[in-house]
């Protein structure tokens, strides 16, 4: 039969009746007994799995088996087959109660028993959701070969930081994944272009012992720079004991705005300085994985340290040594000596140095030229930012505390008011019924008078329209809570008000007043 579903019946029988069935009639004919034929309870899991074998019946040009994996047609057909296979079960779940070991150089799908299908889905179903449970290592290598086909992630990134959290984790239960995974990342940025460069995920994941090649030294931005440039910043007289950290921060910070520029113009630094190989030999990305390239890489190349850089030309990888092109060398000079030069300025030095663009020779500056960013102009803003965040003084103010300071900053004040008028005292003591006397113009004389130079000027802003007096407090050294504490207090003591309000705009029915104390300013004041 073609078909495991196909119903039928077998039927031995002899001349005599056959119980339940049927018999033979008087001419020799065989007569069934009507019967309901009950069609088999159907597996919907089974039925997947089954779909899930027929793409490689539907895909398979080779004949291929274990033995033959390392066949390259076999091997590119298998890991083919495993991708299609891989993205049709995707999100296919599972909460299987048996459990099946399995142990296989190179597993998938397609080798394993219903019951190892069913014990790998479940577990991989507990793994997406966070519990990475210990497994068979072959099931373990399934889920990784996943992550590296982007099977199971929204894309490269989210792909790469799972296969980091399951790496971390079961590396604990078998570290024989480490002698596989370790050289997989380095693939996975070469090959999926990731945005964050391969030797800062190795520092931050601590991999830098795994990487002899990426040796900090080796592969520091200002190291390597100044190894290839045409123009060397550490034999300059500027590079002194004292300006080396300050200078090479900066240059890092300068070269990863440029590197930024560069991207935006669809250029990459490293393709810009690095544009010759020797020894150039193919290279295929996850080999000893199960691995289908399916995607079109566009022409690029890849430097991980001096001597180590990844091209790809239309779609196919080599890997070799990195030679220097001179214009690349012309473009770090500039870079280099640029950054140089407008640190020279910022730190006062006694002598100037200039930078000519017009030396390099290199088409990325005419690019970036056209595109509104001229390179000259990418490193001078650079370096003055990093300057000014690197010198910047940070001055932290206890919040909790700045009741206490504007309380004690007006006490100090309350002991520097200067004191009425004597007739002002008088005249409240012998005419009460002359009060209130804040209203007369004797008030706002008191009150100018009491007011310092500080305050006066603040409130001479204010009345001009001078938005808020923060600004002004701020280069008078003051806080601006303390002086418009300050101003208000001594209203209060003398026309029974404040003056500013919490926008540090003055009351409109005392902006008149306010304008007339201030109003000879200059003249009292000179």
């Amino acid at each position: 039969m073609n078909s495991e579903d196909d119903l039928f019946y077998v039927i031995d029988y002899d001349a005599g009746a056959i119980e339940g069935v049927g018999k033979i009639d008087g001419v020799g004919k065989f007569v069934l007994k009507p019967q309901k034929i009950e069609p088999p309870k159907r597996d919907r899991i089974r039925g997947l799995f089954r779909e899930m074998r027929d793409i490689a019946r539907d895909n398979t040009r080779f004949y291929y088996n274990g033995n033959r994996f390392f066949d390259k047609p076999a091997r590119q057909e298998k890991a083919l087959i495993f991708r299609i296979q891989g993205m049709f079960m995707k999100d296919f779940t599972d909460n299987y109660d048996g459990g099946a070991e399995l142990s296989s150089y190179f597993p998938d799908y397609q080798m394993m028993s219903y019951e190892q299908l069913r014990t790998y889905f479940t577990w991989r179903t507990r793994v997406r959701g966070g519990n990475i449970a210990d497994t068979s290592l072959s099931y373990a290598f399934l889920y990784i070969y996943e992550l590296l086909n982007n099977i199971g992630a929204a894309d490269p990134e989210d792909g790469f930081q799972k296969l980091i959290d399951f790496w971390k984790v079961f590396r604990a239960y078998n570290n024989a994944i480490d002698k596989y995974v370790l050289k997989w990342f380095k693939d996975y940025h070469i090959y999926y272009n990731l945005r964050q460069p391969f030797k800062e995920f190795a520092i931050t994941n601590n991999l830098t012992p795994h990487y002899p090649e990426m040796s900090e030294d080796e592969n520091d931005d200002f190291t390597l720079f100044c190894g290839i440039s045409k123009y060397d910043i550490r034999q300059s007289a500027f590079f002194t004991e004292d300006r080396q950290t300050l200078i090479a921060d900066c240059f890092r910070f300068v070269i990863a705005r440029v590197r930024e520029a560069l991207l935006s113009c669809g250029f990459r630094l490293d393709g810009a300085v690095f544009g010759q190989v020797k020894k150039a030999i193919p290279w295929q990305p996850f080999r000893d994985a199960l691995f289908h390239p399916f995607l079109k890489q566009p022409d690029r190349q890849v430097v991980l340290a001096r001597n180590e850089i990844y091209i790809c030309r239309q779609n196919a990888w080599t890997t070799g040594t990195t030679i220097t092109a001179e214009s690349g060398r012309q473009l770090v000079a500039f870079i280099m000596k640029q950054t140089e030069s407008v640190l020279r300025n910022l730190t006062g030095y006694k002598y100037k140095l200039s930078a000519n663009i017009d030396k390099v020779n290199h088409n990325c500056v005419a690019v970036l030229q056209s595109a509104g960013l001229p390179l000259e102009t990418v490193v001078s803003g650079a370096v003055t930012e990093y300057y000014r965040n690197a010198t910047k003084t940070v001055v932290n103010v206890d919040i909790s505390a700045l009741s206490r300071i504007r309380q004690e900053a007006l006490q100090t004040q309350e002991k520097l008011i200067v004191p009425e008028p004597e007739h002002f005292l008088i005249k409240a003591q012998t005419a009460p019924e002359a009060v209130p006397v804040r209203e007369t113009a004797d008030v706002w004389s008191g009150l100018k008078s009491a007011l310092n130079e500080t305050e006066l000027r603040a409130l001479s802003l204010i009345a001009k329209g001078v938005s808020g007096i923060k600004q002004f407090a701020r280069e008078n050294n003051l806080m601006p809570e303390i002086l418009q504490d300050g101003i208000n207090g001594k209203a209060m003591d003398f026309i029974g008000d404040n003056l500013i309000d919490d926008d540090s705009m003055l009351y409109e029915d005392y902006a008149e007043k306010v304008k007339g104390i201030v109003s000879s300013l200059k003249e009292d004041r000179s």
